[in-house]
């Protein structure tokens, strides 16, 4: 098996995974911030990662793997302040939203989880670090900033000169900054907000910046320097970056040694935005798709590429998702171990080794399901059924997965299904095959499909 490649984007290089600590491995992912429910680009960053852990374990790694949530934020202040309702009540009905999301789409739950507010002690503890080390100060307006300037290697991870970052559209002008690119560390209490985003600290009232939070808990989880951490693209500029000044300016000494970032979700090769119309939440996708199709949608694009939606891509991912099915029902795999030795089980590995690359892994289960096809052979169909749930994937029995529904109302139901099919027994019984036809296109006009089998029996699937 060869050694785990690793896309550095602060490298912009694959490089030789070695962790810091053999045989364990420690990564950080940057969660939501929960205020609404949670988009298709959530489900990525959601699905990539639970498969590098899951990749990480079955590499006989010992992970620990973090994932926070972000729980107080400008958007969450404004959104419980319009519903009337409180930050905890606002934000425990999406973090419940967010877990059944996380739990339909085969993700398993991260070892911690942390909430941004019950970490404001360690966050008020980097600051002060930051200040004594002249990287803090507090402005006129009472926010506390980072000041950009004094941190030497900003702009690493970004690949931008400060002049560069300065003439970028990001900048937002702040009287209170000593210069553009500073950002804010500690807000000062506003008499607008809610008593319950407002912590006592040396320099006022207040709350934490965003990109502070996973800073302190980054570091208090996992420790001043970790292995891996990760998140969509959207954040290498300016969250990561500004995590790396933070940490690596209050501990003088490199955060991470890994950056992970996956790639940006289109919707029919726009981007998905709410202006655009093309916006969509996991909970409306899966009312048309089965969750199992969106994770294999996700898994069969490399992790770093450009991902489109449309639902002719949707369509296409359930069809393939059917073959591999399909080719589980024909023949029931043996109960043997599995065996990492075998030719389609070390191409896996190979693959998965370079940089996650689950296009070319997916590729050989196909490979795998095609050769059941043919030979009919148990041990390539436990092969088959492994390796796929490597990637939580094929783990329900075929005829769960082909009869299975969408979660909207309109189709079929099992009991209706299963009389069209004793009707149309009924019919080719007494002759009327003319009936029995009808029946059959009836149905698949509905989106079943039946199967004949020897004996008389009749199998259905959904289209």
């Amino acid at each position: 098996m060869t050694a785990l490649k690793i896309y550095n984007t602060l490298a912009r290089e694959k490089q030789t995974f070695v962790p810091m600590q053999a045989g364990k491995v420690r990564m950080y992912v940057c969660g939501m911030t929960v205020y609404d429910y949670c988009h298709l680009g959530h489900a990525r960053v959601m699905v990539v990662f639970d498969m590098v852990q899951r990749w990480l374990r079955a590499s006989g790694l010992d992970v620990t793997y973090v994932r926070n949530i972000t729980d107080i934020d400008d958007k969450i202040i404004k959104r419980a302040v319009e519903n009337g309702e409180s930050i905890s009540q606002l934000t425990n009905r999406f973090i419940h939203a967010m877990d059944e999301d996380a739990a339909a789409l085969g993700v398993q739950k991260p070892d911690h989880e942390p909430r941004a507010t019950q970490y404001v002690p360690q966050m008020l503890g980097l600051i002060e670090k930051l200040e004594r080390n002249g990287l803090a100060y507090k402005a006129k307006d009472g926010d506390v900033n980072y000041s950009v300037r004094d941190f030497p290697s900003y702009g690493r991870l970004s690949g931008k000169s400060l002049d560069d970052l300065r003439a970028g559209e990001r900048v937002e002008l702040n009287t209170g900054k000593r210069d553009p690119l500073d950002f804010v560390l500690w807000k000062a209490a506003k008499e607008s907000e809610p008593e319950e985003v407002k912590w006592e600290s040396q320099w006022g009232k207040g709350r934490p910046g965003w990109h502070i939070e996973c800073s302190a808990m980054g570091c208090e989880l996992l420790g001043d320097q970790f292995d891996i951490h990760g998140g969509g693209e959207d954040l290498q500029f300016p969250h990561h970056e500004n995590e790396i000044a933070q940490s690596e300016g209050a501990n003088g000494h490199t955060f991470v040694n890994y950056w992970m970032h996956n790639g940006f979700i289109r919707v029919d090769n726009e981007k998905m935005s709410k202006s655009l119309g093309n916006f969509f939440t996991i909970r409306d996708v899966l009312k048309k798709y089965d969750p199992e199709v969106v994770r294999f949608f996700i898994l069969r694009a490399h992790y770093r590429s450009p991902l489109n939606y449309s639902d002719v891509h949707l369509d296409d991912a359930k069809h393939a998702l059917t073959r591999l099915y399909t080719a589980l029902k024909e023949v029931e795999p043996d109960r043997l171990p599995f065996d990492w030795n075998e030719s389609h089980a070390a191409r896996f590995a190979d693959a998965m080794n370079d940089d996650f690359n689950t296009p070319v892994a997916v590729s050989v289960l196909f490979d795998l399901a095609n050769e059941v096809n043919k030979t009919k052979s148990p041990a390539l169909a436990r092969q088959l059924k492994a390796l796929a749930s490597v990637i939580a994937l094929l783990q329900r029995s075929p005829q769960e997965f082909l009869q299975a529904g969408p979660a909207e109302g309109g189709a079929l139901g099992e009991a209706e299904i299963l009389a069209q099919i004793d009707a149309r027994a009924a019919a080719k019984k007494a002759k009327d095959f003319a009936s029995a036809d009808r029946i059959r296109a009836e149905l698949l006009a509905s989106g079943i499909v039946l199967e004949d089998k020897p004996g008389g029996l009749t199998e259905w699937r959904r289209a």
